[in-house]
């Protein structure tokens, strides 16, 4: 058992973690459909203007500035303008550590720079000493006196976040003071106020404040920190989910999802109870009792009765910032307990809806995943959109090294069969991952080691597959606990040694949670959609500055299917050469395609099927 924390942590955890992620400096993606997804984010955010994403900031610290405005949620007169810049510092960070460019270090190091000096030419604007946002700090005024105003808490969370990632992952150490100087101001606001106005203040959205001010405890050692941390926990959500009672019905999903991940920070720093048994059974009853088949869950981005699911095929349905947070959720219940069931939830999240929200034309995001038959996606245009799901996008393609590896001290997890190379520096050993995967079933590991060690080497084995096959060195392997487990190969691993896994998958169908006559498909972990055609679809990509722009637009239903649930399966027939791809028959006798989710853009669609 393991007790250690982040590269540079002053503060170890109070548990003892069974599992830690690697950095993702250790980790390169191979060619794949998540390194293409990766390149592509990339290219967004080298091509972005530093001083437009600068220009509110100047502003409101009153220091010239001549670019352009951006549009959207990043407009001047928008209340939330900021938060994207906050996400952009983030992703940048994480791309500099996904990919090594040095591009994304200099762009980063720049805004930090500026972003330092609108800090320093805040008080002469009236503001008090520390703060940094690109809004005025009226904002929080109306937030205290519970006025209406947009999140400014949210919108402040990405812009201290997008700083501790700026010092984490290119090691600038302006990001880290500035951002200790806002944690100063911050203090000097939450002090003043008791503890009923605060619990009052958090009923406006704050984002992961909770959360990066504990990462920010565990960085500095500094006891403010974290007391400022408990200051953000909200009570009115964490005392039902602590005594185990499911009150989400009628929530904003996404206004929950990151105060839970602050729970599960405090729970590591503190060893408190009550924050594991919090993050613990939110997940379950969000992962496997709230969510759609993709991953995603929350339909017009609220939580509804669990027995409603067939209300609420929308065109507002799953939010993409959603799971986003809950795969950062997953990932910390991973350390704690590692297991199967967590990595199969964020496998489903992350190829069903995190790869399949980005325009593979674009590399532009998607605000809502429409789960009403015959709609489609509508993806953010690059400079006049800037929506939350944005922001999270900017991030989501640029770490996808971060789950596929984890460690413990005399084990290797193999969570993810993504193409991919990993360095595991401690114990000299590079694995190589080779694979198509899902295109094909197979995936194998070569080891290169400095010198023989031994190490348990843990691969998943699916809950979605039957059976699971290993060879090490072209011998036979006892796969002993079955789907939903991992497989342990404990040895002395050698420079050569090569382990194959075979993944069998199949095709399965998984009904509407509450109906019995809605039904999905799918094929190993992969989400199967109805390719529906092109009919009424704007001209533009499906671009729009308005992530609603077109939902008002009417539906295509798709037609339903002239069998029973046992037989849903055998209406889809593989579609030979072609890969994950069969061919559906309706109850008109029509066949329409089935294909992977990720892989279906710029076309209406259909996940959901009703039958007869």
């Amino acid at each position: 058992m393991a007790s250690w924390g982040a590269p540079g942590d002053k503060i170890a955890p109070a548990i003892s973690l069974q599992a830690e992620p690697f950095p993702l400096s250790d980790v390169r993606l191979l060619d794949g459909p998540f390194r293409d997804a990766m390149l592509r984010d990339k290219a967004y955010l080298l091509s972005l203007d530093a001083d437009r994403l600068l220009h509110n900031f100047r502003v409101t610290a009153g220091l010239p500035s001549s670019a352009e405005p951006l549009g959207g949620w990043e407009r001047p007169t928008c209340e939330v303008r900021g938060h994207c810049v906050g996400h952009y510092l983030s992703a940048c960070a994480l791309m500099y550590a996904s990919t090594g460019d040095k591009a994304l270090k200099e762009q980063t190091d720049y805004l930090v720079a500026e972003l330092a000096k609108c800090q320093e030419a805040m008080p002469a604007r009236g503001y008090n000493k520390g703060y940094l946002s690109a809004y005025p700090e009226s904002f929080f005024d109306r937030v205290d006196q519970a006025k209406p105003v947009w999140a400014p808490y949210y919108t402040l969370h990405k812009i201290m976040a997008g700083l501790l990632d700026a010092w984490r992952y290119c090691g600038n150490a302006q990001a880290l003071d500035a951002l200790t100087r806002m944690a100063d101001w911050l203090k000097l606001r939450v002090d003043r106020l008791s503890t009923e106005q605060m619990q009052r203040a958090l009923g406006n959205e704050h984002g992961g404040m909770a959360e990066v001010l504990a990462n920010l405890y565990a960085v500095t050692g500094n006891p403010d920190h974290l007391k400022l941390a408990r200051a953000f926990n909200h009570e009115a959500v964490f005392g039902p989910l602590a005594a185990g009672q499911d009150r989400l019905d009628g929530l904003h999903a996404n206004t929950q999802i990151p105060k839970i991940t602050g729970a599960a920070r405090e729970y590591e720093l503190t060893g408190e109870r009550q924050f594991y048994d919090i993050a613990e059974f939110f997940w379950d009853r969000v992962a496997l009792h709230r969510s759609y088949v993709i991953g995603g869950d929350s339909d017009k981005e609220h939580f509804f009765p669990t027995n409603d699911f067939q209300k609420h095929l929308s065109a507002e349905t799953a939010e993409t910032c959603n799971t986003y947070n809950m795969l950062k959720l997953t990932r910390h219940l991973f350390e704690w307990e590692p297991s199967a069931k967590l990595m199969d939830f964020y496998e489903r999240g992350l190829y069903n809806q995190i790869l399949a929200s980005q325009d593979p034309d674009s590399g532009m995001m998607a605000y809502f995943v429409p789960l009403q038959s015959g709609r489609f996606k509508t993806y953010s245009t690059p400079v006049q959109s800037f929506w939350c799901c944005t922001g999270t996008g900017m991030e989501n393609h640029a770490k996808y090294g971060d789950t596929i590896y984890f460690h413990g001290r005399d084990a290797l997890y193999v969570n993810l069969f993504i193409a991919s190379e990993l360095h595991w520096t401690e114990r000299g050993v590079t694995v190589r991952q080779e694979t198509k995967f899902p295109e094909e079933d197979t995936t194998t590991l070569t080891m290169e080691c400095a010198g023989p060690t031994q190490f348990a080497l843990r691969i998943r084995h699916p809950a979605w597959a039957r059976k699971m096959t290993v060879r090490v060195n072209g011998w036979w392997q006892r796969a002993a606990d079955g789907p939903g487990s991992y497989v342990t190969l404990d040895r002395v691993w050698r420079s050569g040694d090569r382990v194959e896994v075979r993944l069998p998958m199949r095709l399965r169908v998984e009904t509407l949670p509450g109906s019995t006559n809605q039904i999905a498909y799918l094929y190993g972990p992969v989400v199967l959609a109805g390719d529906l055609g092109r009919e009424g679809l704007p001209g533009n990509g499906q671009e729009a500055a308005n992530q609603l722009a077109y939902a008002p637009r009417p539906a295509f239903n798709a037609p339903a299917l002239a069998c029973k649930l046992r037989r849903a399966a055998a209406q889809a027939k593989a579609v030979k050469g072609r890969p994950l791809t069969f061919a559906l028959k309706t109850e008109e006798g029509r066949k329409i395609l089935l294909v992977p989710f990720y892989r279906l853009h710029h076309e209406r669609y259909a996940i959901y099927w009703k039958m007869d």
